[in-house]
């Protein structure tokens, strides 16, 4: 444990002069509350490795809870009150089934919950298809998540401190605690010396799943949603949490205070590089070297090693922030806007292209451009990077949104700390933002693609449409008048099912498999995401269908080589260089006054003169790339 007091130290120490307002009471405050639905799961699981046991289930239960509570409230009409207590309920239940099949039929905790892992998570996909987004919960339920108490303090401190200090009895001031320890050493030894091993696992599984149903109360209040991703890998990063806190994964060692160090080791660590502008993704790469450095203090039992490690981590921060400050920065003769621009996901390829745009633009108007957001798809690690922003004291947040009732909130609060707040690519509600950048309006999309599907099947035929996420604003919107251009202009042309892919090119391969086998009436498939179109063509050229036709939206750099071999017949996009270099001029010219609301159109360098149609910037009409012109374009 004193090692780890070293390197949180050597953290605290680093972030303070990397990161804009790291030392700050608010942002003490705001670390706390980052670190709330994590924190609980992880003192659920201190006494659970106490034991020498692990529950995998605790991340799935969270969105089986979710969903539940949604369901309850939206569906059933139930008081929130009531369906707390109803969470609840199955979150012990769900504990139960854990602890039986554990306890009484001592099957190895790993396999059992490694089984309701998958059972959890499947039901709430399965009663919601992975789709339903369950949103407009009473102020007061939101309170819990969203709320400060005095205005400073976050209302989850009170839960999490109350939870905190319950386990921190059980685990060390009861003689329920002390057993736990006993059974970790040796579950038969413990049965010899008269423990009730299969009560007390019992209690650790249904107080674990407790725990995991109190905290997706927490998390869909914290949200604004609840939706069957709840929880998505929090279970991993809770049992990091726990091991780093000094708890043996084999049992028989372990305390509630080094979990709450480890956790806070963690939330540090996440909170101090996004205020460093460092990106996400080196959170863990950095973990692991934590994880890995206290470990080996801790084994070797050398004081002495502790600096040299600290000053490792140290060094490797510093680093990393001076090689992020120089690719971000670009100076200027007057004051620098500092923007935050986010992806939906910043490994797809569409964002990656948006970004050069982005950063052409940074360099001519002499902004500081931080270019941040989740990996995949995640409207929580949305909102926790705009936490992220809105203490930096950024000037202005550019967000393609990936759920629109989720971050909304958040952008409000940046919104009301004198932030402007810019949407691009997928929009916010209207009162969380400033301006939209749209790349061009869903209406002129949905009748692009549709106007191209007929004229590719000519007029009549069945066709499916594989999307990114079934929860995706804007795609949804797309979709939409898709539907609608096709009830009024062609009725003889039939949409047989819509595929999520989850912006991923394999899943867009395997969802279009499976539509080729279960609909062979199928002529056409419809991507409407960057990966799905070339996804969908590979498959369609596997299957050795030449009857069957690939069109969408997508990159021409991703579908250059299927247009020219014939696989997809036309791409449906903008420019989207255009698209990034329009969203940092619409964020220069807000915050400098240059764009105003009522303006009718705006200048936006090379891009010229667009159209602002009420609070929305156009870039402009779709273009389409065909086999005959796909080669003049690089993106």
């Amino acid at each position: 444990m004193n090692s780890l007091l070293i390197l949180l130290a050597v953290e605290i120490a680093v972030f303070s002069f990397t990161g804009a307002n790291f030392w700050s009471v608010a942002n003490g405050f705001e670390i706390v509350r980052l670190g709330a639905e994590l924190g609980l799961l992880a003192l659920a699981l201190t006494p659970v490795l106490l034991t020498g046991g692990i529950d995998l289930s605790v991340g799935s239960m969270m969105g089986l809870c979710a969903v539940s509570f949604g369901a309850l409230w939206h569906d059933l009409g139930v008081p929130v009150a009531a369906c707390v207590v109803l969470v609840l309920l199955i979150g012990a239940l769900g504990g139960g089934l854990n602890a039986l099949l554990i306890a009484r039929f001592r099957i190895t905790p790993l396999i059992v919950t490694l089984g309701t892992y998958s059972l959890f998570r499947g039901i709430a996909e399965g009663v919601t298809g992975g789709a339903v987004n369950y949103t407009g919960f009473p102020p007061g339920f939101l309170f819990l998540g969203q709320g400060y108490a005095g205005g400073v303090i976050p209302a989850q401190l009170f839960v999490l401190a109350a939870v905190a200090a319950a386990y921190w009895i059980l685990v060390h001031r009861s003689a329920i605690g002390r057993t736990l320890a006993a059974i970790g050493f040796s579950p038969e030894g413990a049965r010899y010396a008269g423990i009730p091993v299969s009560r007390r696992l019992t209690l650790i599984y249904i107080l674990s799943g407790l725990t995991a149903s109190l905290t997706a109360v927490i998390y869909v209040s914290h949200l604004g949603q609840a939706k069957s991703d709840a929880g998505l890998g929090y279970e991993l990063v809770a049992i990091t949490a726990v091991v780093l806190g000094g708890t043996s994964i084999f049992g028989g060692r372990g305390t509630v205070t080094g979990t709450l160090l480890g956790l806070f080791a963690i939330v540090i660590l996440q909170n101090g590089l996004r205020l460093s502008a460092l990106p996400a993704e080196l959170t863990g790469v950095l973990m692991g070297i934590l994880l890995i450095a206290t470990i080996l203090l801790e084994r070797a039992k050398h004081p002495r090693l502790a600096p040299l490690l600290g000053a490792a981590l140290a060094v490797t921060i510093a680093i990393a922030a001076f090689s992020a400050h120089g690719r971000n920065s670009t100076p200027s003769a007057g004051r620098r806007i500092v923007a935050g621009l986010m992806p939906k996901a910043k490994g797809d390829p569409y964002f990656v292209s948006c970004r050069k745009g982005a950063e052409e633009a940074a360099r001519a108007l002499g902004v500081e451009l931080i270019w941040d957001g989740p990996t995949e798809l995640d409207p929580a690690k949305q909102n926790e990077v705009v936490e992220g922003w809105i203490t930096k004291g950024v000037d202005v947040i550019a967000v393609s949104v990936e759920n629109r009732a989720a971050i909304s909130t958040v952008l409000r609060k940046a919104r009301s700390r004198g932030i402007k707040v810019i949407a691009w690519d997928a929009d916010a509600e209207p009162d969380a933002r400033d301006f939209f950048v749209n790349q061009a309006t869903p209406e002129g999309i949905g009748y692009a693609l549709t106007d191209q599907a007929a004229k590719e099947l000519g007029g009549k035929g069945e066709f499916a449409i594989i999307t990114g996420a079934l929860s995706s604003a804007n795609q949804n919107e797309w979709i939409k008048h898709i539907k609608a251009r096709l009830a009024e202009k062609y009725p003889a042309i039939k949409l047989l099912t819509i595929e999520p892919s989850d912006d991923d090119r394999d899943k867009a391969f395997a969802r279009t498999q499976t539509v080729l086998k279960v609909y062979p009436q199928a002529k056409l498939i419809m991507g409407i995401a960057a990966p799905a179109v070339p996804g969908a063509a590979e498959a369609v050229k596997q299957s050795g269908r030449t009857d069957v036709k690939v069109i969408g939206l997508s990159l021409p750099s991703l579908c250059r080589p299927y247009v020219h071999a014939g696989f997809i017949d036309a791409v449906i996009l903008w420019n989207t260089y255009d698209l990034g270099y329009l969203t940092v001029y619409t964020a220069d010219g807000l915050v400098r006054g240059r764009l105003k609301p009522g303006a009718a159109s705006y200048e936006a360098g090379r891009v010229g003169k667009v159209e602002v149609r009420g609070d929305q910037v156009i870039l402009g009409k779709p273009f389409t790339f065909t086999r005959e012109n796909i080669d003049r374009f690089e993106f």
